[in-house]
C-alpha cells in the first residue's frame, strides 16, 4: 500500500495557479493582480501566496519584480525540462510527445551503452533485470524497470545521458499509476527488456539500438491504450 500524500495549502494554489496558467486565464507577459488582491480573492494569508510564488518563480513559470509586481513568463520559449511535470499534470497531450523522445534517446543510449560499458556494469545490468523478473506486483517491476534505463544510461559513460533519463522519468512520474500495465506480469515485462540488456551485455551496438527501439515502442504502445 501507497501512503496517501498529504498536500498542504502551498501546494494546493501552487497547482490552482500553474492550471490558470496553462489555461490561459494569466496568459504569458501578463502581470498577475496585486499579491493582497490575490491572497484575499484565494482565501490565503500573502505569506502562503508568496511561498507558491516562490515554486512557481524557481519552476520558470513567474517572474517577480521588485516594485513593478509578478508576470507570467514565456515558458514556451525561456522554460525547461523542469517543467515537463507540470505540463505532464495538467494536460496528458503531452504523454506522446515525451514518448517520441524517450524513443529516440533510450536506442542512442543502449547504442552507446553497447559500446562502453564495463564489464562490471554489465553485471549490473543483469542483476537489475533479475529484479524485474522477480519483482512481485506491476508497482515493483515498473520501478525495477526503471533502475535498468538509469543503469544503461550510466553504462554510456556520458552523465548528460543520465539526466537525460531522469528528467524523462520525473515527467512522467505523475501519473505512474497510469501507465503500469506493461509491468502488470513480470515475467512479460522481463523477457520483454531482455533483448535489450542482452544486446549491451553482448557489446552488439546495432542490436541493442534495434531492441532499445522495439522495447520502447511495445510498452509506449501499451501504455497509450491504458491511458486511452
Amino acid at each position: 500500500m501507497k501512503a496517501l500524500p498529504r498536500e498542504t495549502v502551498v501546494d494546493v494554489l501552487e497547482g490552482r495557479l500553474r492550471e490558470e496558467i496553462f489555461g490561459g486565464r494569466h496568459p504569458v507577459g501578463s502581470y498577475l493582480p496585486p499579491e493582497r488582491q490575490l491572497a484575499g480573492g484565494y482565501g490565503v494569508t500573502r505569506t502562503t501566496l508568496k511561498h507558491a510564488f516562490g515554486r512557481l518563480v524557481q519552476a520558470g513559470l513567474l517572474e517577480t519584480r521588485h516594485g513593478v509586481g509578478t508576470r507570467v513568463r514565456d515558458y514556451a520559449r525561456l522554460g525547461t525540462a523542469d517543467l515537463l511535470p507540470m505540463l505532464v499534470r495538467y494536460s496528458p497531450d503531452w504523454i506522446g510527445e515525451l514518448f517520441e523522445v524517450r524513443r529516440s534517446i533510450g536506442s542512442l543510449i543502449a547504442e552507446r551503452a553497447a559500446l562502453r560499458a564495463t564489464e562490471a556494469q554489465r553485471r549490473g545490468l543483469l542483476a537489475l533485470l533479475e529484479a524485474v523478473r522477480t519483482a512481485e506486483g506491476g508497482d515493483e517491476a515498473q520501478l525495477a524497470d526503471i533502475e535498468v534505463h538509469r543503469a544503461l544510461a550510466r553504462a554510456t559513460g556520458n552523465r548528460v545521458y543520465v539526466l537525460l533519463t531522469n528528467t524523462l522519468f520525473n515527467a512522467y512520474l505523475p501519473v505512474r499509476d497510469a501507465l503500469v500495465a506493461p509491468f502488470a506480469d513480470s515475467g512479460v515485462a522481463h523477457g520483454r527488456l531482455a533483448p535489450v540488456v542482452a544486446a549491451v551485455v553482448a557489446g552488439d551496438r546495432e542490436a541493442a539500438a534495434h531492441a532499445a527501439e522495439a522495447y520502447l515502442a511495445a510498452t509506449e504502445r501499451i501504455m497509450l491504450e491504458e491511458l486511452a
